[in-house]
């Protein structure tokens, strides 16, 4: 099985690189995307990858991935704290929803601490730098069943309990 796994991408991460990178960084969301291509084409899946500064935008992407993906990861940015029609979205998508942030929001003030949309998520990754991508869709596929066999058994057989 290949899965389809589509990124999205809220407010202000067309800006990443220059955006508070005392927070963020120094990496693009076009470094990030082109990382993200390079994984995909590792583990076998297909990659739609979208960002957009309006709320309906990705809501409308949610939408078509109940069609054309088998995996959500989502990076809401600002929409993480203040979006009931993205959490609303959200869970009426079937399979595996990752959250996703850059920077550690549980760390952050007290306005960015609390994310709304982590209630409609399978998982939430935060913390790992742009590295939290790449940490995302491994989770994605795992979760889907489809790690290539070729992966060293690390990465591909879960951790006994």
């Amino acid at each position: 099985m290949s899965a389809r796994l589509m990124i999205l991408n809220g407010p202000n991460l067309n800006l990443l690189g220059t955006r508070e990178p005392h927070i963020y960084g120094t990496t693009t969301l076009a470094a990030i995307e082109a990382r993200c291509r390079d994984t995909a084409a590792l583990l076998g899946a297909s990659l739609a990858f979208h960002q957009s500064n309006h709320e309906g935008v990705l809501i409308d992407h949610i939408h078509a991935a109940r069609e054309s993906a088998d995996a959500i990861i989502i990076n809401p940015a600002g929409f993480s704290f203040t979006s009931i029609s993205l959490i609303d979205a959200l869970k009426i998508f079937g399979g595996p929803i990752i959250e996703l942030h850059i920077s550690n929001i549980h760390a952050r003030d007290e306005l960015h601490r609390h994310s709304i949309t982590s209630g409609a998520a399978t998982a939430v990754i935060c913390g790992l730098g742009p590295y939290g991508y790449v940490a995302a869709m491994l989770a994605a596929v795992q979760r889907l069943g489809a790690l290539p066999a070729a992966l060293p058994a690390p990465l591909r057989e879960p951790v006994a309990s």
